[in-house]
């Protein structure tokens, strides 16, 4: 592989000339491909699937399987199901450290979230009745972020499409903060031909301090002895140990220790006195990734005002009034629910953290929140894809039409489907090998697809086989 030169030269003089010729190694080889299950849907419940018996398991995440190749994700239905997330797997040790430093419920913020591979896994290992706020600061990447969100289907999350700055304005504090900051992307040289195009010395400076300011507008949120999770998808110290000693000294942090196995390959801080774990080509299976974890030892904090101001007033209907049907007859446990009307939409909020959801609010913008069950229409309810994909969804409580591979894609493309004579009229859940895909409105002659238009399927080609990545 052609690196830049400049990059070759810092990074052999950072690594010694041993792990830099593993690295040249591995850049050259073929990059692994990874997927992680959503334990939530795939195995559980009425949702069953297994992971194919020719898939490894990854040390790092109970959930994590590495693929013997690349197949076409994209024409997978189980995919858009959100049955399982494809995700490098060095990402994945997200979930890992999250298992050892999290033990009881509560409030992480996935910082810059999208497109939402770490909000997932973090999800996954979060204890129960934990809330987890996953924030993009660019708009269109925030929306990427809420479809894999709510395909997912977990009710315990909320996307905003916010700047770091904003959270303090607002008054809101966390637990855990898991920050990835942007970086100069030298751990993609392998799949991202455009990473190596756009990489120079001024961008891993001008990223320096782009990280530096981040997690100085953030830190007033992280609540006293709370858990930073710093992560980049790069080689340089400059992002890495010397932001994690700056982290230290300038705003009052302890590393913490994460137990780690000798095969899984990780590489220990290259420069300073850092505690930190490095996943490089040609030495773990992986892309490039270096993730730190630091609790706050200052007692730096925000300004709570707003939040108390918020907490003990109801959540206000700031939309249409809500339609005559009892929407949360569609969930599986409509008590643990608040009902709000935003707009022309409704959401099933959580009651467990209804009072943080109102901060939010009223100061963020959402993009997406607990379940959005509909949109309103007349003295109708829409029902939104949201639902659909929830794991709080009541099956019985809506008809099923089960469809085979053909119609599956046609659907996710929001093409026409035919479904069976006998069908209900009304909102009708499209079901394949029993996985939730979407909604139609069925009106006997034809039904109307209500799959999103911004999250179909452009392509119009057909593989010649069925996708075979789980085994259903």
């Amino acid at each position: 592989m052609n690196v830049p030169a400049d990059f070759a030269d810092y990074t052999r003089l950072l690594m010694g000339q041993q792990l830099y010729g593993r690295l040249e190694r591995g850049l050259d080889s073929e990059p692994p491909v990874s997927i992680r299950l959503n334990p939530f849907k795939a195995g559980r419940g009425t949702h069953q699937a297994g992971i194919a018996m020719s898939h490894e398991p990854i040390g790092w995440c109970d959930e994590g399987y590495w693929l013997e190749q690349r197949p076409n994700f994209t024409f997978d239905p189980l995919l858009h199901a959100g049955y399982y997330y494809v995700q490098e797997s060095a990402s994945m040790f997200v979930s890992h450290v999250l298992r050892q430093v999290v033990s009881e419920p509560c409030r992480v913020l996935d910082l810059c979230a999208a497109p939402g591979g770490k909000s997932t896994a973090a999800r996954t290992v979060l204890p129960a009745g934990s809330l987890l706020v996953c924030n993009e600061p660019m708009r269109q990447r925030a929306q990427v972020l809420s479809e894999n969100i709510q395909k997912f289907g977990h009710p315990d999350v909320v996307v905003t499409n916010n700047y770091p700055r904003d959270f303090r304005k607002a008054g809101i504090s966390f637990d855990v903060i898991i920050a990835d900051v942007p970086c100069s992307g030298e751990g993609m040289f392998r799949k991202d031909g455009g990473a190596i195009d756009e990489w120079s010395r001024q961008n891993v400076d001008n990223c320096q301090r782009l990280q530096r300011q981040i997690i100085e507008d953030i830190w007033p949120c992280l609540k006293p002895g709370g858990v930073l999770v710093y992560s980049t998808c790069t080689f340089n110290a400059l992002e890495n140990e010397d932001n994690l000693a700056w982290i230290t000294t300038e705003m009052g942090a302890e590393y913490i220790n994460i137990h780690t196995q000798p095969d899984w390959h990780i590489t220990p801080a290259l420069t300073g006195t850092a505690t930190a774990y490095r996943f490089i080509p040609g030495v773990s299976r992986s892309e490039g990734l270096c993730m730190a974890v630091l609790r706050k030892t200052g007692g730096d904090t925000l300004t709570t005002r707003k939040a108390r101001e918020a907490k003990g007033r109801e959540a206000k209907a700031t939309g249409r009034p809500l339609p005559k049907t009892d929407v949360t007859a569609w969930l599986t446990d409509a008590d643990a629910y608040a009902v709000v009307s935003e707009g022309d939409m409704v959401r099933a909020i959580p009651r467990t953290w209804a009072a943080e959801y109102r901060a939010i609010s009223r100061n963020m913008k959402v993009m997406h929140a607990g379940i959005t069950m509909g949109t309103i229409k007349g003295r109708d309810l829409i029902a939104h894809p949201s639902l659909a994909l929830s794991t709080a969804l009541s099956r019985s409580t809506v008809p099923q039409a089960e469809v085979g591979y053909a119609q599956a894609i046609a659907y996710l493309r929001k093409e026409a489907i035919s479904l069976p004579g006998e069908t209900p009229r009304g909102t009708v859940l499209i079901t394949y090998h029993g996985a939730a895909l979407g909604f139609v409105k069925n009106l006997g002659n034809r039904a109307n697809n209500l799959y999103p238009q911004e999250w179909r399927i452009k392509s119009t080609h057909i593989p010649d086989d069925e996708p075979k990545i789980l085994s259903i």
